[in-house]
């Protein structure tokens, strides 16, 4: 093997070893392309995600502003039927104090533009939820403004 190609061939090890413990997530419609650097759902590398009912799912977005942001809140829910059900517990809510810098120390609000951070949540899949496949929405809202927001297929099962 020549030097150029052992050269190739450790550069895509690198990337994929680098973008396996990502989840395959797409943008969110009609949205511009997403500030997020990746997405890690627990137990979900690629849709849909199985989301066992009576379990915690644990959501992970490294993220760069393109602007200052003095405060924002999780929007999250199912899409079933094209009607938006609210995650209970987590929409709605405070995304400040689930923010922390790239080394794990709290960050809170407000951000900096240009400053890399890192979102970190969990989710209870309650038992009563029925056995469907929704869209799952996320997104980090600054007001009405999207900073990060994706969508991803998933499947709530027993």
């Amino acid at each position: 093997m020549s030097p150029s190609t052992v050269v190739l061939v450790l550069a895509l090890a690198t990337l994929l070893t680098s973008t396996v413990d990502s989840t395959v997530v797409r943008n969110c419609r009609g949205k511009p392309k997403t500030q997020s650097t990746s997405v890690d759902i627990s137990a979900c590398e690629k849709a849909p995600c199985i989301l066992r009912k009576g379990t915690t799912a644990s959501i992970q977005i490294k993220f760069t502003p393109d602007r200052d942001i003095s405060q924002l809140r999780n929007r999250v829910y199912a899409v079933l039927v094209g009607i938006p059900l609210p995650f209970i517990g987590v929409d709605g809510s405070d995304s400040c104090p689930n923010i922390q810098n790239v080394d794990g120390s709290p960050a809170g609000c407000p951000l900096k533009a240009g400053t890399e951070y890192v979102y970190k949540n969990s989710f209870d899949v309650l038992s009563v939820y029925p056995n469907v496949s929704p869209l799952v929405h996320w997104s980090l809202q600054d007001g009405s403004d999207d900073v990060v927001c994706f969508e991803i297929q998933s499947r709530i099962t027993k």
